[in-house]
């Protein structure tokens, strides 16, 4: 009876470590990333995200991603990754730019020639101050640079558009945010402030005339269902900062850094690769769309949009020489 006994315990003793080790047990102790975005959950950033960043970064992690705005509203991630309510976001320059005047050169429009002005700037000293000022100042960490498209402007009204002198008056939607609304006025236009998620409806009901973004977001937004043109000026190299806070940065070993940092060097590549095949086709989409899709005097708009900047407080907030340095590039 002893020996029986004995066993019986033995037993239940396996079946408690059994339990413990269990898939349950040990998603307790994974490490929790909260990431929080203004994408759809189709866009293409967000299957990246899941279905590659996610599982590149190992067992140990686990992933929870809230799109369209669900958790913290745009323009808001950066302050909950600073209060510690939030681990991860791709990030605009705007984010940045309000806490950090100096960021905002890379925010300003035709500032870069394309995207490989883009990649090398960040690649460079530059970017290297950049992201040292965002890590000091903000404790926020860039894990990658990721390019989403050409921002060109896309409008309800079938007005002929080929300089800034005829966006005067058009209410174009650009996000919330100082920087993001100087944007709007270096094109000509009036400036409008509206969350990503509620451009759709303004454009419908006519709160707005139009809406700047790249390509791939119109189709994913399915902007095209309510303007009538896209008028291609190219006023920006878009990219987002897929960022981390730096407290919890700081509590990962060498090795799960150096597992992130690939993983989210993957993700800026992939991202980057789709969204440039996906602007190759979109053309010829949205003309099957109806839509107006042409070119305007795009030296009309750069030389506008510079001179604009020139005069502006912005030139004084950049950091002495890096104009220089961008464009020497």
């Amino acid at each position: 009876m002893i020996d029986v006994s004995r066993r019986s315990l033995l037993k239940g003793a396996a079946a408690l470590a059994a339990a413990a080790a269990s898939p349950v047990s040990l998603a307790q102790a994974r490490i929790q990333l909260i990431y929080s975005d203004t994408i759809p959950e189709q866009d293409r950033r967000a299957k990246l995200l899941v279905q590659e960043f996610g599982p590149s970064l190992g067992p140990e992690f686990e992933l929870k991603a809230y799109w369209s705005a669900s958790l913290f509203k745009q323009g808001t991630e950066l302050l909950a990754m600073q209060r510690g309510n939030l681990d991860m976001g791709n990030l605009s320059v705007p984010d940045f730019q309000r806490q950090i005047p100096a960021w905002g050169i890379v925010g300003a429009p035709y500032i870069f020639r394309d995207i490989e002005h883009m990649q090398k700037v960040f690649a460079s000293d530059v970017g290297a101050q950049l992201f040292k000022m965002s890590e000091e100042q903000l404790g926020i960490k860039v894990l990658s640079v990721n390019y989403i498209g050409m921002r060109h402007v896309n409008l309800k009204p079938k007005k002929k558009v080929m300089t800034p002198a005829d966006l005067a008056g058009i209410r174009l939607r650009m996000p919330a945010g100082e920087g993001w609304q100087f944007v709007g006025t270096a094109l000509g236009a009036n400036p409008t402030p509206i969350a990503y998620t509620e451009v759709y409806t303004a454009l419908q009901t006519g709160a707005i005339d139009a809406q700047d973004n790249p390509l791939p977001n119109d189709k994913d937004m399915k902007f095209y269902e309510v303007t009538t043109q896209i008028v291609l000026t190219g006023h920006m190299v878009n990219f987002n900062l897929l960022s981390i806070r730096k407290s919890k940065w700081d509590t990962l070993t060498p090795v799960q850094k150096a597992r992130m940092q690939k993983a989210a060097d993957a993700f800026a590549a992939g991202v980057t690769a789709a969204s440039k095949k996906e602007e190759e086709d979109l053309i010829a989409f949205f003309k099957a769309q109806g839509l107006d899709v042409y070119t305007p005097n795009v030296k009309a708009f750069r030389d506008y949009a510079l001179d604009v900047t020139k005069k502006s407080k912005y030139i004084g907030e950049w950091t002495p020489g890096m104009l220089d340095r961008i464009n020497a590039l």
